[in-house]
């Protein structure tokens, strides 16, 4: 196959506002290096990482909620998901279905024309469990709003599936990150899982993925999108936030909260934790920060985990999940390439719920 040149990308030029992101009709096809391949994007994912790198949000400067809005103040030495500094320009978008088209040199060829999806935390291969050396695709280094991308071979996952590719660019990110939670927090069917944001992406997620375990899930989501979310397999949806949560749950004992709202309701969400709980936490979107009585958390024998860098198997897991029809797409819309600025309007408005795919 005859590979052009350029390519339609979409690229973040540096913290800002969404005029930070400019399509260029004719920026460079990336070429494989040796051990990584070539992909023909047929739809990528947008997530919240795209805009919090964007806003520069991951900046301990910042202390707001998330609003997809450019900050007064962003520390540029300030780690994002990858733990270094992002570089501009870059081509954002994590969450890749595409075809292979080309392999580096000594690859192996018979991948080309592979369908696949992609994982994307890039590890280091001689020490893949090491967090501290990994990075995150289309963030410590580009991605896929473009008409093509290269990623390390180990990192493009062979899928066999009916879903389309904008089905299949809904999983990447959001579904990789409920499972580690879920890991870190150990849930099994002997647990009831509270689902804060259950409407997003992520929470949509925790929801299945919960109730793959065998998990009771109460969801937590505004009253307009309470039948998406029950559609999901939620067993119960209550009010995104309930004046007296402890009221609304009534008889309900939450052992695990899945969040990645955070913000002032937080308190809340620790209060109504068993003895012995767990909360596990991947994002704040509601504001990074909290206030904790120390009290609940040591007299209750309480346990937060932090959930970031996942478990190397999490992605081929959700690889057989997909393929079984255990797990299913909640794809919102999709946009067209050239409309990425549009897409992410959306996604900061939350107009749909479950995901965003950008389609070149």
């Amino acid at each position: 196959m005859s590979l052009p040149d350029t390519m339609r990308a979409m690229v973040t030029m540096g913290h800002g506002e969404l005029d930070r992101i400019v399509l260029h009709e004719a920026w460079p096809v990336p070429r494989p290096a040796p051990g990584e391949v070539l992909i023909r994007v047929g739809a990528c994912g947008l997530n919240n990482t795209d805009v919090n790198t964007r806003t520069g949000w991951y900046s301990k400067a910042v202390q707001e909620a998330t609003t997809g809005s450019a900050y007064d103040r962003v520390d540029a030495q300030d780690p994002t998901w990858g733990g270094a500094p992002i570089t501009f320009p870059r081509i954002q978008g994590a969450d890749v279905c595409g075809r292979i088209v080309a392999v580096g040199e000594g690859g192996d060829a018979s991948r080309i024309g592979e369908r696949i999806i992609t994982d994307n935390w890039l590890r280091d291969p001689s020490d893949p469990q090491n967090k501290d050396t990994a990075g995150y695709f289309g963030s410590e280094r580009d991605g896929g709003f473009a008409e093509y991308c290269t990623i390390p071979a180990v990192n493009a996952l062979a899928i066999d599936s009916p879903l389309s590719d904008a089905e299949l660019a809904t999983f990447s990110c959001s579904y990789s990150t409920a499972e580690g939670m879920l890991t870190r927090a150990q849930v099994t069917g002997a647990d009831t899982v509270l689902v804060p944001g259950a409407s997003g992406g992520v929470g949509g997620a925790v929801v299945q993925l919960a109730r793959r375990r065998g998990a009771r899930v109460i969801a937590l989501a505004s009253e307009a999108k309470h039948a998406e979310v029950a559609a999901l397999g939620a067993d119960r949806v209550l009010p995104r936030a309930p004046e007296d949560l402890r009221a609304a749950l009534g008889a309900e004992k939450i052992t695990v909260v899945a969040d990645v709202v955070g913000g002032p309701y937080w308190p809340m969400l620790i209060d109504i934790l068993e003895r012995g709980g767990r909360y596990t936490c991947s994002g704040a979107i509601a504001g990074p920060m909290v206030t904790l009585d120390l009290r609940t958390f040591y007299l209750r024998d309480l346990t937060f985990t932090g959930s970031t860098v996942i478990d190397p198997q999490a992605m081929p897991n959700l690889i057989r999940y997909i393929e079984a029809g255990e797990i299913r797409p909640a794809l919102a819309a999709t946009y067209p390439l050239d409309q990425l600025r549009d897409a992410q309007a959306a996604f900061i408005a939350k107009r749909h719920t479950g995901n965003i795919v950008v389609t070149p």
